[in-house]
């Protein structure tokens, strides 16, 4: 049985004081849920929110890192400033990254390989656009980022890993996949783990959803078989919103 799991990607919201207030307010709220919870601040508020999650439910995360333990990488952040930071997992991939940034498969997967050598989570962001999902290439475009972002990446080393499908087109526009559409990437996921590894994998493997997840249909997306948490943009940066996400169940 997969334990679902719910995220917030506070992206570049929020200086330190605002950061710390939120993360008292969901320290406090969603203290004993079922759920594994994370929240990834910006990379200045890192440690002001580890600080107020140390022993709590919550994980704190980054929302991205270099390819690099240290060096000359100006303007750059290690995945070793991160955990000293007091981050335990990473999110890579993410489409803002791949297509403002132009990050791409190949360096997304050495960020992958070196967070799990240092012991970090790593969140793998895959995800089309809407001019590839017209085309009918979604699937096509799913399967060429898992394989290459998991490029030599160990059955072992899975564990470490979660997969968020995150549509482009729904990101931050309001939009969101319907359950079904949704669930049918997902499932398509399964199957290429299950090329990539065995059916076992494709079973075990935890698959959020993201792009404008908000209280009023996280719970139909939930309701899937394929869905197992959400990586939330927008609906995580105020409790009113980001607790009843975690909630659905209840």
């Amino acid at each position: 049985m997969r334990t679902p799991y719910i995220a917030g990607n506070w992206k570049m919201h929020m200086n330190r004081a605002d950061a710390r207030a939120l993360a008292m307010e969901l320290r406090d709220k969603l203290s004993g849920v079922s759920p594994r919870v994370m929240v990834a601040p910006p990379f200045t508020s890192i440690e002001t929110v580890a600080t107020v999650l140390q022993g709590s439910n919550i994980m704190t995360g980054a929302q991205n890192m270099a390819p690099a333990a240290s060096g000359a990488h100006t303007g750059e952040i290690s995945p070793l400033m991160l955990k000293d930071a007091g981050a335990s997992v990473v999110i890579l991939g993410h489409s803002e990254r791949r297509h403002s940034y132009g990050e791409h498969d190949q360096l997304i997967n050495e960020k992958v390989h070196l967070a799990l050598e240092e012991k970090l989570e790593v969140i793998l962001c895959v995800g089309e656009t809407l001019a590839e999902r017209e085309a009918d290439r979604v699937a096509k475009v799913v399967r060429t980022q898992l394989a290459g972002g998991l490029k030599g990446v160990t059955t072992e080393q899975l564990q470490n890993v979660t997969i968020a499908y995150e549509p482009v087109w729904a990101i931050g526009t309001g939009r969101t996949a319907t359950p079904d559409d949704a669930d049918a990437v997902h499932a398509e996921i399964r199957r290429v783990f299950t090329d990539l590894y065995d059916a076992a994998q494709a079973e075990k493997i935890v698959i959020q959803y993201g792009g404008s997840v908000k209280p009023d249909n996280v719970k139909g997306l939930m309701g899937r078989d394929n869905i197992d948490g959400a990586l939330v943009g927008g609906a995580s940066l105020k409790t009113d919103s980001f607790v009843p996400i975690v909630q659905f169940d209840t």
